[in-house]
């Protein structure tokens, strides 16, 4: 029986290329398909990640050599509706799992152009990639990365895609109100309503994985070889909260918390993140069917995740201080906030919960890679609601 043909879009990114190095393990055929627009992003704005990332021919060749696997790489945009559709038409999948998208709240507000370049690439290219499975492969299966930075912070509780509401006697089950922070997770929300719009319409299966904050870079697979390292994001634009806490306390610097730090988000390790997908590839959705998955396993406030960091390296020895920022974001610093998260765990999600063990091994990566940090990228830079007036843009004449 020949392996089932899985299309990975965006498996060169820190998601993208973990689930790639599982799926092939586990015996799919696996084509990865990407522009390598994050390294030209990072290219753009000075940025690099802290463990040294190879490039793709030297991953796939690395995983080759160690495995005897074959890994097909496509360099082709989602945004390049032609070349995708040739893809798709070529490589027959039997699932699609979407991680193509430019992830960065900050990066999405800079200015207009980012905001621009964000939902283009998001936006058209997911559109696209709905036209491609509706004429070329009807009845893959599309996993689709989302985000809980889609529902925002509501005052209930965040059910899992659907909730049910009463009105005027009447009940109905609708999609769950979203309240999203940035440019970027607008973009989310758009992709969500284009699934559930293709499923409806044209009989598309898909599977929603609103993903909370993913942290660490450690899975089996990418641990093997320095040739298969995973990506390692400390920097203001595309840095989560966690890494840049860590390389703070490997410098000896304060944890800086935007605000008061009440900010209270989801989260899981990379190594949840892969075995979420897995599970959503094994369990497909039916013909027609949209459904939301909620894909984290804690939830933390900001100022809770430096108070267990700040502990962490003072047991390694190291300062940790805390300082607070003013928040750069426009967000609610104190808030309820209580999701659900049962599918996953219904189909056999084992959570990795965050150890003091886990925040030990990335402070320690950090001071191992120590040189290639630069502590500058670290402050925040981009505001959501710039102080200083802005010029008019120029008028062309006509």
């Amino acid at each position: 029986m020949q392996p089932e043909r899985i299309l990975i879009i965006g498996g060169d990114g820190y998601c993208g290329w973990a689930t790639s190095l599982r799926l092939s393990r586990a015996g799919y055929d696996v084509t990865i398909l990407d522009s390598l627009a994050r390294r030209e992003w990072d290219r753009e704005h000075g940025l690099d990640s802290l463990v040294p990332i190879a490039s793709m021919r030297r991953r796939i060749d690395e995983w080759s050599r160690l495995t005897g696997r074959t890994i097909r790489f496509e360099h082709v945009d989602a945004t390049d509706y032609p070349n995708l559709c040739r893809v798709v038409a070529e490589t027959e999948p039997g699932a699609i799992v979407h991680f193509g998208q430019q992830r960065s709240a900050p990066f999405s507000m800079i200015d207009r152009d980012h905001a621009l370049r964000t939902h283009v690439n998001n936006t058209v290219g997911n559109l696209n990639v709905l036209w491609a499975l509706r004429d070329h492969a009807p009845q893959a299966h599309l996993v689709k990365l989302g985000t809980m930075g889609e529902y925002g912070t509501p005052n209930i509780d965040v059910e899992e895609g659907f909730i049910t509401i009463e009105h005027n006697g009447r009940s109905d089950r609708l999609p769950f109100p979203k309240q999203p922070g940035s440019f970027y997770h607008l973009t989310k929300v758009s992709d969500s309503d284009q699934l559930y719009f293709a499923c409806r319409t044209w009989g598309l299966r898909a599977t929603d994985l609103n993903q909370g904050i993913v942290y660490g870079t450690h899975t089996d697979e990418v641990a093997s070889s320095p040739a298969l390292a995973n990506r390692f994001d400390y920097d203001h634009i595309f840095g989560t909260v966690l890494n840049r806490f860590c390389v703070q306390a490997a410098l000896g610097h304060p944890l800086t918390v935007y605000g008061r730090g009440g900010q209270t988000r989801s989260f899981l390790d990379i190594r949840d993140t892969v075995r979420c997908i897995q599970i959503a590839l094994e369990n497909p959705a039916a013909e027609g069917e949209y459904r939301v998955f909620n894909q984290f396993t804690e939830m933390f406030s900001v100022a809770e995740l430096a108070g267990r960091v700040s502990a962490v390296a003072q047991g390694l020895g190291l300062d940790g201080e805390i300082a607070h920022l003013d928040n750069p974001r426009t967000e609610r610093e104190e808030h309820y906030y209580n999701c659900v998260n049962t599918n996953l765990r219904s189909l056999g999600l084992e959570p990795t919960p965050l150890s003091d063990e886990t925040i030990a091994g990335l402070i320690r990566l950090a001071a191992e890679h120590r040189e290639r940090i630069d502590a500058r990228l670290i402050a925040p830079r981009v505001e959501w609601r710039p102080q200083q007036p802005r010029a008019l843009p120029r008028q062309v004449a006509s």
